[in-house]
């Protein structure tokens, strides 16, 4: 099997537009949460979310694409450009069908599909729907308009898996590399769901914090007083290549990609297994492909949404996975800082654990006071600031509506 490992990074999250701006703002624990400005949600009772700011598509997209795709298409063109132009590859010198693209996105095109629909109603039923509806509303989009813009013929697709959805992408990208299927993949995830029909649907699932009143305090990840997710939206974009293609170019390696593994709780529609039972496996999976043992993880990104049964059921499989032996492991959640970018958020995760290999940091846990006393005391959870320590592993992971669990690591190199 190939080597594979990371030589561009590119993300727009709502703490930051760039990777150095998100990085910063991770490490010093800001928030992204903020009343809604995409509609008026005053007769919403979640009327606050993680919202992209100042997001500028002009840098890397023009006119005809902007208006000819979807916000969540426009974030996967943005990351996956400032991706391909951190990682210096010379795209134009490569055999086009070398170099793939696999997205993820969970919902697609929603804004797209809300303004027709309510375009259609308000028209008396006339249908004068949009030639581009179909076009940037479908998921797979998002990829074949990056294949486009920059010339890639390879593989290319977009993985669903829910919330999993884009640590499937990388997952895909990883295992077509180590088949000798491409040299170079743009793989990640993106996700626009700040729409009325998105906050709607989930606040009557009762999943989403009603914390109206002090939105930056909302997403509490394992405390004891969390009551449900805050909305995220934005992109990640790494740059997947080939060990010896990097190597002999000279590139920037940030990690390397050592294992990946999914599975499925097959247990219910929206919750996880409450004992974790699909999570511990995958987490088992990944460490076995990857050849390491748990005490050899020195960080984990956890999925920890601030659901109360969700936060739980994660502790529970990593306590299965790890046992006794956490000495060595230091767990953060980052969603409360970015919210839940749904599709979108292994993408960003991923990066986070990258650069937390690579600078030493480890990103805090924000707004968690007091953990639920159901978390055992020997798990370090990094609450309050970052903690510097030196990670030379870092394990990303991702659960998704459907039962899916979508595990990634990464190693220092």
């Amino acid at each position: 099997m190939k080597r594979v490992v990371v030589t561009g990074l590119g993300a727009l999250t709502p703490i930051g537009n760039d990777v150095n701006e998100f990085w910063n703002n991770a490490v010093n624990g800001v928030s992204g949460a903020a009343r809604i400005t995409r509609f008026d949600p005053s007769l919403f009772k979640t009327r606050f979310a993680c919202e992209v700011k100042g997001f500028t598509p002009e840098k890397y997209l023009d006119r005809n694409e902007i208006k000819r795709s979807d916000p969540f298409t426009q974030y996967a063109i943005y990351v996956a450009a400032a991706a391909l132009e951190d990682s210096g590859l010379d795209i134009k010198s490569m055999d086009p069908f070398d170099i793939g693209v696999i997205w993820g996105s969970g919902q697609g095109g929603m804004s797209t599909f809300e303004e027709e629909v309510k375009n259609y109603t308000l028209g008396n039923f006339v249908p004068r729907f949009s030639p581009f509806f179909v076009p940037r509303l479908i998921s797979n989009m998002a990829s074949g308009m990056i294949s486009m813009k920059f010339g890639l013929m390879g593989i290319n697709y977009t993985a669903v898996s829910a919330c999993a959805t884009s640590n499937t992408a990388i997952m895909d990208a990883f295992n077509y590399i180590r088949l000798g299927k491409a040299k170079v993949f743009v793989t990640g995830g993106s996700e626009a769901p700040i729409t009325e029909a998105s906050i709607g649907g989930f606040t009557s699932m009762k999943a989403m914090s009603n914390n109206n009143d002090n939105p930056e305090l909302a997403s509490r990840p394992f405390d004891v007083s969390r009551d449900g997710f805050v909305m995220g939206e934005g992109a990640g974009a790494l740059i997947l290549e080939e060990y010896e293609h990097a190597k002999s170019r000279g590139a920037k390696i940030y990690a390397e990609l050592i294992g990946a593994s999914m599975t499925a709780d097959a247990y219910h529609m929206t919750a996880t297994h409450p004992e974790g039972l699909g999570a511990a496996k995958a987490m088992n999976l990944a460490m076995e492909e990857a050849g390491i043992k748990p005490s050899d993880i020195d960080y984990l990104n956890t999925h920890a949404t601030s659901t109360p049964v969700g936060d739980i059921s994660e502790i529970k499989a990593i306590m299965k996975v790890f046992g006794d032996d956490t000495a060595n492991l230091s767990i953060s959640a980052t969603k409360s800082m970015t919210g839940h970018l749904l599709g979108a958020a292994g993408a960003i995760e991923s990066i986070l654990c990258i650069k937390a290999i690579n600078n030493g940091i480890i990103p805090p846990t924000i707004n968690t006071t007091s953990l639920d006393p159901e978390i055992p005391a020997s798990l370090n959870i990094v609450t309050g600031t970052a903690l510097k320590k030196t990670v030379n592993i870092a394990m990303n992971n991702t659960f998704g509506f459907g039962g899916h669990n979508s595990i990634v690591i990464f190693r220092k190199l």
